[in-house]
């Protein structure tokens, strides 16, 4: 059975850092998932851990304006935070679970449900497609990085608006949710984003265009790729414990080992600019 964990820290670091500790903490021995949602009141600008700061982000605007720029434990790409953008964490057992056996099955698994999750909330006019670890994969326009990634991201939620029965092309389809993931022996730590009601005019000030992606992006703008999907935060969150079978509350979570994890970690310049 899911536990359910509805938790907002005031910090950057805090919120990032509790992604890591809770998947440690199961890590360390336990034996039920967790889903963990929340929505930082603070801007700020996260990249994926093998990113390269002076390739994703204007960090000299970011500087100016005092919007921090943080580094998860997970792969994946650069996405800005605050409100408007929710975020949840899936902390599940990897061990006797086929579908969560490598990135890419688990990607499609996951992405799976949280579209069901997303589709019994937002209407039947839009479509809502996965756009798995291997489309970006086979892109012609993927490079390798030249810093290892711990585990690769890439998958996505893509919506469209159905018009007259007929086909959407992959070009209407715009991005609201990516995530990524990290592994360990027995536990994984999938994490993303969907957008809400985020003031997307932001993610091109403080964003440059992603180095990589992935075909069905078609080289479009941060502007013409991305899209709120006007839904309330309660709703997606409703619809997500449901489909997780997140009936539970997480009593006593780690907030001992957050906190050194966000003081001795994500705090950290070191980290942070690494690359």
């Amino acid at each position: 059975m899911m536990k359910f964990l509805d938790l907002t820290f005031s910090t950057p670091a805090e919120n990032l850092a509790c992604d890591e500790a809770l998947l440690d903490w199961r890590e360390d021995g336990g034996d039920e998932g967790i889903l963990r949602l929340w929505e930082s009141p603070e801007m700020f600008v996260v990249v994926g851990y093998a990113n390269r700061i002076e390739a994703e982000v204007n960090a000299e605007r970011c500087e100016a304006e005092k919007v921090p720029i943080m580094r998860r434990c997970s792969g994946g790409g650069t996405v800005l935070q605050g409100r408007g953008c929710l975020n949840y964490a899936l902390v599940l057992e990897i061990t006797g679970n086929a579908a969560l056996a490598n990135i890419t099955s688990a990607n499609r698994y996951i992405m799976e449900r949280n579209r069901a999750a997303v589709e019994s909330v937002a209407g039947d006019s839009r479509v809502i497609k996965v756009q798995g670890h291997t489309d970006l994969a086979c892109s012609n326009t993927h490079k390798p990085s030249p810093h290892p990634d711990p585990d690769d991201g890439g998958a996505a939620l893509l919506l469209g608006h159905r018009t007259a029965q007929r086909a959407v092309p992959t070009s209407s389809f715009r991005k609201f949710s990516g995530n990524s993931q990290r592994r360990h022996k027995n536990f994984l730590l999938f994490h993303g984003t969907f957008l809400l009601d985020f003031d997307l005019t932001l993610v091109s000030k403080y964003l440059k265009f992603p180095s990589r992606q992935p075909d069905y992006r078609d080289s479009r703008s941060h502007g013409d790729f991305l899209m709120n999907l006007d839904l309330s935060a309660a709703a997606v969150k409703e619809a997500m414990r449901k489909v997780w079978h997140a009936e539970q509350p997480l009593q006593n979570p780690p907030l001992e080992g957050i906190s050194k994890l966000a003081r001795e970690k994500y705090a950290m310049r070191e980290w942070n600019f690494k690359f």
